[in-house]
């Protein structure tokens, strides 16, 4: 695992890097029954409607069913293989459990081919394996964190996160996540022992528009370049700042305010909130 970089033969290779996919094993393949076609929305809605700007294009994928509930209890399970997913920034294991059953789980750091793995109460704190937080030690790192008990992991799940679980009280652990929010979850939820692998993906540069376009990226305009009925900042004669504090496109504020619902069942789970980089402790209003 580690980013590789070319000869700056043009200039978008001048500036772009690659993954060295290292860890991947040569050869290894999807089984058909864990993988289909995975449709494109264009960031469009039922109706046809952008909801989601910037999107479209891209290349074809095809979506790798992810077991993020573990709940194979007390069957062992063979890492056959570690490979690619275009879904997600992390890697992705094949395992082969005992009765024949074949899976795909995030990869975590240091899990390698040949490894085996287990889930359940009686599973040891080892990486890959997966347990209640009321079985695994103090102090470790987990990821794949389930919120509620077996609705399948919802935290920590892309490359290189993780969760702290620094206490338990009761029926409650309180975990401190890579924001450095300290929130508790039920401690019946389930968390894999371990780190999401392929960390440096953080450190890929793209170097040319183009490898956007392949994710299905499309470009951001600028609103001071629209026309007024595109954009509050469009219009004017001249080029213009915006004459305005900026806003989305439907007017609400850019500069950083809430957007979590005040009133969102889960916040009452959270001890203490992230910090928010302009404004410090983040609130609500």
């Amino acid at each position: 695992m580690g980013i590789r970089t070319y000869n700056p033969t043009s200039p978008g290779r001048r500036g772009a890097s690659v993954s060295d996919f290292a860890e991947l094993t040569p050869g290894a393949e999807a089984p058909k029954a864990l993988r289909f076609r995975k449709r494109k929305t264009g960031g469009r809605n039922n109706q046809g409607k952008i909801t989601a700007r910037h999107r479209g294009g891209g290349h074809k994928q095809h979506y790798r069913l992810i077991d993020f509930r573990r709940n194979k209890d007390g069957i062992p399970g063979k890492v056959e293989s570690i490979q690619y997913d275009p879904n997600r920034t992390c890697r992705v294991a094949l395992i082969t459990y005992a009765d024949g059953e074949k899976r795909f789980i995030l990869a975590p750091d240091g899990l390698a081919v040949g490894r085996t793995i287990s889930s359940g109460d009686q599973a040891p704190p080892e990486v890959g394996n997966c347990l209640p937080m009321s079985a695994i030690p103090l102090g470790m790192q987990i990821h794949n964190i389930e919120m509620q008990a077996g609705r399948g992991g919802r935290l920590c799940r892309s490359a290189g996160s993780a969760a702290v679980l620094v206490a338990r009280e009761a029926q409650w652990a309180q975990i401190t996540l890579p924001s450095g929010e300290i929130r508790r979850v039920p401690a019946a939820c389930r968390a894999t022992i371990g780190v999401i692998g392929n960390g440096e993906h953080m450190n890929v540069r793209l170097g040319k528009a183009g490898r956007s376009r392949w994710m299905g990226i499309r470009p951001h305009v600028r609103g001071t370049a629209m026309n007024p009925i595109d954009h509050p900042h469009g219009g004017g004669e001249g080029r213009t700042k915006g004459g305005r504090h900026p806003v989305s496109p439907t007017g609400k504020s850019a500069k950083g305010g809430g957007t979590r619902k005040p009133r969102k069942p889960s916040g009452t789970a959270i001890i203490r909130r992230r910090k928010s980089r302009r404004y410090g402790q983040l609130k609500l209003r």
